[in-house]
């Protein structure tokens, strides 16, 4: 078991060794540290080594001018400059919140970018204003749509954060997929299957191997075939790229720069880079904030008293899980794989960084 503080100033080092900012790195940390304690480490440690091997490839500007290139009193489109995508979607989320404060609510996309981590973590970036938060990405193109033999669409996640009274916030984080790439990457470092229903092999094939993208397959859908609703997480995953890219003027659909360094870039592009879309609205620009709040806990308690189903203890509100973790997690220590202890080390080995384990 690792500490926070450990892995984050692990994290924060390597970046530094990269050529990040001191300020930045601690950012970037904040961001990968914050998806541990929520138990979402498919985008926690793991993805370390994935913007390392893109540094290493020199994919990532570590000294970027992150710039707004137009605007208006509600909106604003933001260039990343080619970074790692949680220093503008960091930028992004704070000029949304400052532009609700004066407008009600604001709106900024994000274009030249990478991947930014847990998409929750912006929308909660408004919880403490007195604001819903919204953040959405597309990413690298590995999802077929409904009824396509070849991947053309991201993981494409959703964030939403609410903020309550006495009960904990509403926080919805979750991908246009059944699960995210991570689920892949740990399930073959186990020598373990997936799910039917995750993915498809490269004729269109229901697969449980984990490594089918790797051999020309596909993500599927939120649903996963057309009988159980595919379509209509194709719907959520197409609406993010249309906000967060095409937007934006960031790459669209099958034109997303690969997250993965040993793919190579794409000679077409639609765009610059990843594009992100952030959203914050002032509760009380439609009623008084504390009357709110106290409708979102009575909404949130009604749910928690729904009788639940046969075989489980309760029904759980979007965040529970995410929020236990944190309690948890910090309390008990971050939980690495071997395989990703490895990759630490080879990390440390090669800035000359210590990493215990």
């Amino acid at each position: 078991m690792y500490s926070y503080s450990y892995l984050f100033d692990f994290t924060s080092l390597v970046l530094q060794k990269m050529g990040f900012s001191e300020e930045d790195s601690a950012q970037c940390a904040r961001v990968f540290l914050a998806a541990e304690l929520r138990g979402i480490s498919t985008h926690g440690v793991i993805r370390i080594a994935d913007y390392f091997k893109l540094w290493e490839a020199g994919r990532i500007n570590v000294t970027p001018d992150i710039r707004i290139v137009h605007e208006s009193p509600s909106t604003a489109v933001i260039d990343g400059d080619g970074t790692i995508g949680m220093l503008p979607a960091c930028k992004a989320m704070s000029v949304a919140i400052a532009k609700a404060r004066t407008a009600g609510s604001g709106w900024v996309a994000v274009r030249n970018s990478s991947n930014f981590g847990i998409a929750g973590y912006y929308a909660m970036m408004a919880l403490e204003h007195d604001m819903i938060g919204f953040a959405c990405t597309n990413a690298s193109p590995l999802v077929a749509p409904t009824f396509s033999a070849i991947p053309m669409l991201g993981t494409n996640p959703i964030a939403i954060a609410v903020p309550a009274g006495q009960q904990p916030p509403f926080v919805a984080d979750f991908a246009t997929t059944p699960v995210t790439r991570g689920k892949f990457t740990i399930a073959a470092r186990k020598g373990g299957k997936i799910s039917f229903g995750y993915a498809q092999d490269a004729e269109g094939n229901p697969t449980d191997a984990p490594t089918a993208i790797e051999h020309g397959g596909s993500m599927l859908p939120l649903g996963g075939d057309r009988e159980h609703g595919s379509h209509k997480g194709y719907c959520l995953g197409a609406a993010v790229d249309i906000l967060a890219a095409v937007l934006s003027g960031a790459n669209f659909g099958p034109f997303v720069p690969p997250m993965m360094s040993y793919l190579p870039l794409l000679d077409q592009k639609s765009g610059e880079g990843w594009g992100h879309f952030f959203g914050a609205m002032r509760v009380d620009a439609f009623m008084p904030a504390g009357e709110f709040k106290t409708r979102m806990d009575k909404w949130i308690e009604t749910m928690r008293n729904a009788q639940p189903a046969k075989g489980h203890e309760r029904v759980l509100i979007p965040g529970d899980p995410e929020r236990e973790n944190e309690e948890r997690i910090a309390r008990e220590g971050i939980d690495l794989l071997p395989q990703i202890v490895a990759d630490m080390k080879m990390i440390a080995q090669k800035t000359g960084i210590k990493f215990e384990g």
